[in-house]
């Protein structure tokens, strides 16, 4: 696979954005899916760079989750915004990398994505949960480079 366009399919696509959808129906956390074909930068630095880039350091509340994806390297990264870090348990996201990555081995890329969302969802929703009024900040859609 050195493609992103092949890295998910239209229908594992839509099935991520949903799982994004889902997880946010009880939080005013974001989260967001970037999938890229390679970086020559540390996937960490080149992440933290996307989160940026899309806006997700302007949440109202900083409770921002980007799943960032470098295809080709095998790479990927879960970085949240500080409001978030400051929260969760300090090997939250090491935990959540490790269900995704038990996944992406198998080549079930979707399913790994969906079970990142799902934790990240979850954590959110004990941390910031959806506050009546609350709006969607950012768009659910994956972004690619």
């Amino acid at each position: 696979m050195s493609k992103v366009e092949d890295f998910l399919t239209k229908e594992e696509e839509l099935a991520v954005v949903e799982a994004i959808r889902m997880a946010e129906k009880a939080t005013s956390g974001e989260i967001r899916v970037h999938i890229e074909k390679t970086t020559s930068k540390v996937p960490f630095d080149r992440a933290l760079e996307v989160f940026h880039e899309l806006g997700m350091d302007a949440t109202e509340l900083k409770n921002g989750v980007l799943i960032y994806v470098a295809v080709e390297d095998h790479n990927f990264v879960i970085c949240g915004d500080k409001g978030i870090n400051e929260v969760v348990p300090a090997d939250f996201w090491d935990c959540t990398k490790e269900a995704m990555a038990a996944e992406f081995k198998i080549g079930n890329f979707k399913q790994g994505l969906i079970d990142g969302i799902t934790r990240a969802g979850e954590q959110l929703q004990k941390y910031f949960p959806y506050q009546e009024g609350d709006t969607n900040e950012l768009s659910n859609e994956i972004s690619k480079g």
